[in-house]
C-alpha cells in the first residue's frame, strides 16, 4: 500500500511548514555541535597536539588496525556461529516433536534473557579455568557470548519468518507429495531467510557493536587498544572519538547494505508477481528437479 493512500499528500502550506521545521531542527543540531566543540576547546581538548597522534602511521599500525582486526575477527566468528545456531534451534522450535520443540524453546529463551556482558564474563572465567583453547581466551569468551545471544535472536527470526509465510505454501507443498519436513527445508525456510535478510543484517550490526564489550575482560579489540594507547598520552577522549567514528563508518556501511538488500528483494518480489504463473511451479521456492504431477484434462478419455 503506497504512502499516498495511508497519508494525505502535503499541500503548499504543509510543505513550507515541514521545510521550516527541518531548518530549525538543523540549526539546533548545529548549535549543539558548536556548543560541544566550544566546551572541548575551553578544556584544551581541541588542540592539534591532542589529535596529531591519530594521523601517524605507527598509531594505526601498532594499535588501531590490530584492534580493528580483532574486532572484525570476533564479529565474523560471532556472525557465522549465530547463523548456524539460529538455523538449528529455529528449525527445532518448528518441530512437531514436543521434546525437541521444548528443549529448543528453553535454550533460546534462556540465552535471549541473559545479558551479553554477563555471558562474556562467565565464559571468560569458564574457559580460563576449565578449557585449554588455542589463542586468546578472552576472544573466545566474546565469540561464545555473541553466538549464544544473537543466535537465539536469529532462531526467533527463523521461527517468526516461517509462521508469517502464507499457509498456502505448506499446503501446496504437501499437495505435490512433499512431507512436512521437506516442505520446511525446501520451501518455507528458504523463503523465511530471504524475507528476514534485512533484519538479519541489522543483527550483524548488533554483533559488531557488542564485540566492544570485550573491553571489560581485556580483549584486545579496537576500544581496548584505543584506551591503552591514549591513556599515557592524555588524549583518551580523542581516542574514543576516533574509535566511535570507525564503528559508525562500519555500521553505516552494513545499514546501507541492509537497505540495498531490502530494495532488491522488494523489486524481485514485484517482478515475480508480474510474471505469468507456471502450473509446474505452483509452489514458490520449490526445489529444482522436483517432479510436479501435471493436471489432467477431463476431456481426455485416457484421464
Amino acid at each position: 500500500m503506497s504512502a499516498s493512500i495511508l497519508f494525505d499528500t502535503p499541500g503548499p502550506k504543509a510543505k513550507r511548514r515541514i521545510l521550516l521545521i527541518n531548518i530549525v531542527g538543523a540549526l539546533i543540531a548545529v548549535g549543539i555541535v558548536a556548543w560541544i566543540i566550544m566546551g572541548l576547546a575551553a578544556k584544551d581538548q581541541m588542540q592539534v597536539s591532542q589529535w596529531d597522534d591519530f594521523i601517524e602511521g605507527s598509531t594505526w599500525k601498532n594499535y588501531l588496525l590490530p584492534g580493528l582486526w580483532n574486532t572484525l575477527k570476533a564479529a565474523l566468528f560471532g556472525i557465522i556461529g549465530s547463523v548456524i545456531f539460529g538455523l538449528i534451534f529455529g528449525v527445532g522450535r518448528l518441530s512437531q516433536n514436543k521434546l525437541i520443540n521444548g528443549f529448543c524453546t528453553v535454550i533460546v529463551e534462556f540465552f535471549r534473557a541473559v545479558p551479553v556482558l554477563l555471558m562474556i564474563v562467565f565464559f571468560n572465567v569458564f574457559f580460563a579455568r576449565s578449557l585449554a583453547l588455542p589463542g586468546d581466551t578472552a576472544m573466545w569468551a566474546v565469540v561464545a557470548a555473541l553466538i549464544f545471544y544473537n543466535g537465539s535472536v536469529v532462531a526467533e527470526l527463523v521461527r517468526s519468518g516461517v509462521h508469517n509465510l502464507p499457509k498456502g505454501q505448506r499446503e501446496a507443498g504437501i499437495a505435490i507429495g512433499l512431507t512436512r519436513g521437506m516442505s520446511l527445508r525446501y520451501i518455507e525456510i528458504p523463503q523465511a531467510l530471504v524475507a528476514m535478510l534485512p533484519a538479519l543484517i541489522g543483527q550483524f550490526v548488533v554483533i559488531l557493536k557488542d564485540s566492544a564489550l570485550g573491553y571489560i575482560i581485556s580483549f584486545n579489540e579496537l576500544l581496548f587498544f584505543a584506551r591503552t594507547y591514549s591513556s599515557p598520552n592524555g588524549n583518551v577522549l580523542q581516542a574514543l572519538i576516533v574509535a566511535a567514528a570507525i564503528f559508525i563508518l562500519i555500521n553505516f556501511t552494513l545499514s546501507k547494505i541492509a537497505v540495498l538488500v531490502s530494495s532488491r528483494l522488494s523489486s524481485r518480489v514485484k517482478k515475480e508477481k508480474n510474471t505469468p504463473a507456471n502450473p509446474a511451479a505452483a509452489v514458490v521456492g520449490a526445489p529444482a528437479g522436483l517432479d510436479v504431477p501435471a493436471s489432467k484434462d477431463p476431456t481426455d478419455p485416457k484421464a
